[in-house]
């Protein structure tokens, strides 16, 4: 079904028209000329506009003229009752996506639509493809895996079979690297929006003015280097799924539109003062405690509530270490693939090692340890003796004697250094390296370049590293 665009001064083409189209499955709306055209518009998104030609007032050229200013994009198909090849040749070259002479059949006018119809449809994918191209990033798979038959992993996936059924919004909690994203996706997927957009925006990655540029599109000349329109994940991502990863960090002015979104189903674009109409289901995530943040003034509250409509905690890794096994075999496999050879194995004392850690950065640090051991791994066992130095640079397991030889800088004395310490020091060599290009410095790494600016971020405020990195 496609959104149809019907203008005609004449009430009875509008019905004719209309009729033929509903007939056919698309929803239709109708305009008595071109003013009440862009009135429809400024409300909501289009595939396609059939628009009359000869028109009182504002005319289909005009028209046509006025929707491509507002976006090119929308294919617009004149109506003539003059069928002249020096009309049709001047209204193409004006920028229209076909023309259609009356009288003209219904199935005439059918294949029309329905050329221009999936010529929109493959534009709105290329768009929605390039925004999920330029969003990836960041740890984790990105899939649509939950791996592990632990009873926390069972009860886990009884509550998201619930949830995905619903279209009601979804706030996901836990902390870092537990799968938050893994969850919104698999909702997505096994929703009844499957079949529509799924976009994702990290809110910590972004400015303020960044932010609402994705979230809503801003208008041609909106501000300066806004060359042209662009529209926001709450446009692109119409009838599908909008996850908005850790919402904890957006400032409160825009905490206070994305409430007026969630309540009313409208936003302007940056730059407009004409509200649309969004059909969008919304999965926030956060690591932070977001009653502890209304507490602390940083969080509306009554954003919150519009948000924790359908609760759902993601366990941390240590409260289901059972999962480790089916967890290590499923990553192990994975880079097998990715490398196109046999899989590496596990002794049972290097698992023994696993699940007696306590795994502060939870399932992704666990995947960042099962490749890291595949590529490092001699032969092809992965054994205890190559995986616990990386263990024991952390205060969360027991503090033993490492000597001088290994891995931990020289350091003798019985003292473990914890491993953000490590990992600090490994990334900020690494910008060195390339001269702080990130996307290369996340390659070397292992990491996205997501999960490399949130980290950087975090040390910037704490004053761990320099600010110019």
């Amino acid at each position: 079904m496609a959104r149809i665009l019907v203008v005609d001064d004449k009430e009875l083409m509008r019905d004719s028209v209309g009729t033929m189209l509903s007939r056919k499955g698309h929803a239709v709306t109708a305009a008595s000329g071109g003013e009440a055209a862009l009135e429809r518009l400024a409300a909501r998104e289009f595939d396609a506009i059939i628009t009359d030609l000869q028109m009182p007032g504002m005319d289909g050229l005009a028209l046509m003229q006025a929707v491509r200013e507002r976006d090119e994009r929308i294919p617009v198909i004149l109506m003539t009752a003059f069928a002249t090849v020096e009309t049709a040749v001047g209204a193409m070259k004006s920028g229209a996506w076909d023309y259609i002479t009356k009288p003209f059949s219904g199935d005439d006018l059918l294949a029309t639509v329905d050329r221009a119809v999936e010529h929109s449809r493959v534009v709105r994918e290329n768009q929605v493809l390039k925004v999920q191209v330029a969003s990836v990033g960041g740890g984790g798979s990105g899939g649509h895996d939950l791996v592990g038959g632990s009873d926390r992993m069972n009860d886990l996936r009884g509550q998201l079979r619930r949830i995905s059924g619903s279209h009601s919004t979804v706030l996901i909690c836990g902390e870092s690297g537990t799968g938050k994203e893994v969850a919104a996706r698999w909702i997505h997927a096994n929703s009844p929006r499957a079949s529509a957009p799924f976009l994702a925006l990290n809110c910590a990655a972004l400015s303020t003015s960044l932010l609402e540029s994705e979230l809503f599109g801003h208008e041609k000349g909106a501000f300066t280097g806004a060359d042209r329109l662009r529209k926001g994940r709450f446009e692109l991502a119409d009838g599908g799924t909008l996850l908005l990863d850790e919402i904890s960090e957006i400032a409160p002015d825009t905490q206070a539109k994305l409430l007026r979104v969630l309540q009313e189903r409208s936003f302007e674009r940056v730059g407009s003062s004409e509200s649309r109409s969004t059909d969008v289901r919304i999965v926030a995530t956060s690591n932070r405690n977001l009653e502890a943040e209304i507490d602390a003034g940083r969080f509306r509250q009554d954003l919150y509530f519009r948000l924790n409509v359908l609760p759902l905690p993601m366990p941390a890794l240590r409260d289901h270490v059972d999962d480790i096994p089916d967890l290590v075999d499923h990553f192990l496999r994975r880079v097998a693939v990715r490398e196109g050879r046999d899989p590496r194995r596990i002794t049972t004392e290097a698992l023994a090692c696993l699940q007696a850690y306590a795994w502060p950065g939870n399932v992704r640090e666990l995947e960042n340890i099962c490749e890291r051991a595949a590529v490092l791994a001699e032969g092809e066992m992965i054994t205890e003796s190559l995986i616990a130095p990386w263990l024991r640079t952390t205060s969360d397991v027991a503090a033993r004697p490492v000597p001088a030889s290994s891995d931990n800088g020289g350091e003798s004395n019985g003292h473990c250094r914890r491993l953000e310490e490590v990992e600090r020091e490994a990334i900020v060599a690494t910008l060195r390296r390339f001269n702080g290009h990130r996307q290369r410095s996340a390659a070397a790494l292992g990491i996205g370049v997501r999960t490399l600016g949130l980290k950087l971020k975090k040390w910037k405020e704490a004053q761990l590293v320099s600010a110019s990195l």
